[in-house]
């Protein structure tokens, strides 16, 4: 799956379908995941001001299974 800018404030699910977390920047190939996003968070990522700091965790496109509009689910 190719990551884009357009995937930051989307929820992030495991395979089971339980969220993770939300997409707080997209750098490269990886996402920066927030597992306890605030509203300030989600409308920062949506509005392109996210940032990848000590509070997200990275996720490689290669730990995805899909990406749609409602959001992106992990293959673990």
């Amino acid at each position: 799956m190719k990551l884009t800018a357009q995937e930051e404030g989307k929820r992030v699910v495991n395979k089971a379908g339980k969220k993770v977390g939300m997409v707080s920047k997209v750098e490269g190939n990886r996402a920066h995941v927030d597992p306890d996003p605030g509203i300030g968070d989600t409308i920062k990522s949506k509005l392109g001001w996210g940032d990848a700091d000590e509070d997200t965790y990275p996720i490689d496109e290669a730990d995805i299974e899909s990406i749609d509009n409602d959001g992106i689910r992990l293959k673990r």
